[in-house]
């Protein structure tokens, strides 16, 4: 038996901040995804639609809105939602919707799910192309993040060092080593920092491929926009790889092949940690499965 999801009630002061925007709203549904972080609605207005989110902190509202002005200026309106008002006191965000539908777990046929991967590489290599560079200060940001994934992973050392095999301790001690420097090779681009499938969206009418949810966008190395894919979907689908960077138009370098494997292991071994300390059967099976991945793919 399926357990219902429990529906996330539609703040008051949220609904009168809508109001004021979309006048007639006459209905909301939650389309939370399923973490207390996770505040969005569908709401609509005399058969006008919109989405509203409450961003869990001020530096993802603050990201957030920061994407959807790049966004507006660099992708069409069928590729990405537009901003419609905003308000910093309630972290709300009130957008367009975005034809489709999410691409996670959506049943795809082959050719469909191999242009797909194409059409969402080529989308995020023009958004990394019409970024601007890097200020020192995104450098100093990039240069701690890869400092703190590399003591996460030497921190991890000890504590799985029972339950992995000594290659996959090699890998997990090379991250904890090698991040750093790799990434301090590497031009910076803007990031749209969560480049899953979950917020993937699929027009099956036009065939059209669109992008949700800027709230980590930020400047980075490219290889970390892809960390998620290389464990979940490139490891056992390489042709969906291999389109991704059709796509993007160009193959990662070896440094950057090299960060993107180290970069998993270090989410593998930290799924691995959390699941042994929670006992969390889920995120042991899960951390297990990427570094095995990783294991049998190495750079």
């Amino acid at each position: 038996m399926t357990t219902a999801k429990p529906t996330k009630p539609f703040p008051p002061e949220l609904r009168d901040w809508v109001a004021g925007h979309l006048p007639g709203l006459d209905a909301n549904e939650d389309r939370s995804w399923p973490r207390s972080t996770s505040l969005v609605w569908r709401v609509s207005a005399a058969g006008r639609n919109a989405y509203v989110k409450i961003s869990p902190s001020d530096l993802d509202f603050e990201r957030e809105v920061a994407g959807y002005a790049f966004t507006a200026a660099h992708l069409s309106e069928t590729e990405a939602p537009r901003l419609l008002a905003c308000d910093p006191g309630l972290r709300a965000i009130l957008s367009t919707p975005l034809p489709g539908r999410v691409v996670r777990d959506l049943p795809l046929e082959p050719g469909t799910e191999l242009r797909l991967y194409e059409d969402a590489g080529r989308l995020l290599r023009r958004w990394h192309d019409a970024s601007e560079p890097g200020t020192d200060a995104d450098r100093a940001a990039v240069r701690s993040d890869m400092e703190d994934k590399a003591r996460e992973a030497a921190d991890c050392l000890e504590d799985v060092a029972p339950h992995l095999a000594a290659d996959r301790l090699a890998l997990v001690e090379a991250a904890s080593k090698e991040l750093p420097g790799l990434a301090e090779q590497l031009p910076l681009v803007y990031r749209h920092g969560d480049y899953e499938t979950r917020n993937w969206m699929y027009d099956e009418a036009t065939g059209g491929h669109g992008l949700i949810d800027f709230a980590m966008a930020a400047h980075g190395v490219a290889a970390s926009e892809f960390v998620w894919l290389c464990g979940a979907v490139w490891s056992v689908r390489p042709e969906l790889r291999e389109a991704y960077f059709t796509g993007y138009g160009r193959p990662l370098t070896a440094e950057e092949d090299r960060l993107l494997h180290l970069l998993t292991v270090r989410l593998g071994v930290s799924y691995l940690r959390n699941g042994l300390a929670k006992d969390r059967d889920e995120l042991v099976a899960r951390g297990h499965l990427v570094l095995d991945r990783m294991a049998a793919r190495q750079p």
